[in-house]
């Protein structure tokens, strides 16, 4: 170990980010009182463009691109990321050297007069950036007015009350890392809005070759977190769509058995493939893969096919 070494642990600058972060930094000084942690925000293209889709200026990797180039330049030594932000294909020289205990991942409508999805008047305006999101309301409530909502939490919050959107759907797990629980009207359970990959997981980044950095970090690993979020990432990988596609993964793990539930949906939101898969933790990567080959042989390949026309 190095004492006398301050480690930098980067992340985006905003609230929730800065939350998490700190949520990191605690649990690491806890273990490690004798180490020096600083905390650097670093701007990345999600946060500079608050106006445009995401799925138009880069899908999956738009908040978390800058923060691995500092990781890479050794201008930081640590990356703290929303697991659901990271694609699943790393760049050379960096891994995910811990994954925390994981927050609740289920997404959350958030209504002016608080009202639930099925409570919510024909064509209510509904706010998401999400296509997973989209597309599983449209299978829903296909009468509703689904308009695109970017900013950040407390932004979204006060488009929902000022009346702008009757109504957005955001993270259960962002809304109690912030503290503003208070604000959900109902939580959307994952038979009626599959999660994304990686939702409510708070995820560690290192350069593969800081052999320290890695020792250190591992000390948060949770294996349970880490058998689920590998399935949907590989469920994810297999599909190779990030957000260009309506994707939702959800892994549930029991003793040493997992569960892996996954969707694809068709970019207007007007169908949807949907299963699920068991098997032994060892085999999460196996378990994505193979659900990913099921839903593409029975009508996923036709939408992945309809993404490029």
């Amino acid at each position: 170990m190095s004492p006398q070494r301050t480690y930098i642990l980067g992340t985006r600058g905003s609230a929730l980010a800065l939350a998490q972060t700190h949520l990191v930094l605690a649990a690491l000084k806890a273990r490690h009182p004798q180490i020096t942690w600083e905390v650097e925000p670093i701007r990345t293209t999600g946060d500079r463009d608050q106006t445009t889709s995401l799925s138009q200026i880069g899908g999956q990797g738009v908040f978390v691109k800058e923060i691995e180039r500092a990781l890479l330049a050794g201008e930081i030594d640590l990356a703290v990321h929303s697991l659901k932000d990271v694609p699943s294909v790393l760049p050379d020289g960096l891994a995910l050297a811990a994954m925390l205990p994981r927050e609740d991942p289920r997404d959350a409508l958030v209504s002016r007069t608080g009202l639930t999805l099925g409570e919510l008047p024909e064509g209510a305006r509904v706010g998401t950036g999400s296509m997973r999101r989209r597309a599983q309301l449209r299978a829903i409530r296909a009468d509703l007015q689904l308009l695109d909502i970017r900013g950040n939490v407390d932004t979204r919050l006060r488009k929902v009350q000022e009346g702008t959107y009757d109504a957005a759907v955001l993270a259960v797990a962002g809304l109690r890392r912030l503290g503003r629980e208070d604000a959900i009207s109902a939580v959307l359970s994952p038979e009626v809005m599959l999660p994304a990959p990686g939702q409510g997981t708070i995820v560690i980044q290192v350069r593969d070759d800081d052999d320290v950095a890695v020792q250190l970090v591992s000390t948060l690993d949770d294996p349970a977190t880490r058998a689920a979020s590998t399935a949907e990432r590989a469920f994810l990988h297999v599909l190779g769509a990030g957000c260009r596609l309506p994707i939702g993964a959800y892994g549930t793990v029991e003793d040493s058995s997992l569960r892996l539930v996954g969707m694809i949906g068709a970019p207007d939101g007007g169908r949807l493939v949907r299963g699920e898969i068991c098997g032994e933790i060892r085999e999460a990567e196996a378990l994505g893969n193979a659900l990913a080959r099921q839903l593409l042989i029975q009508g996923g390949a036709d939408l992945l096919g309809e993404e490029g026309r």
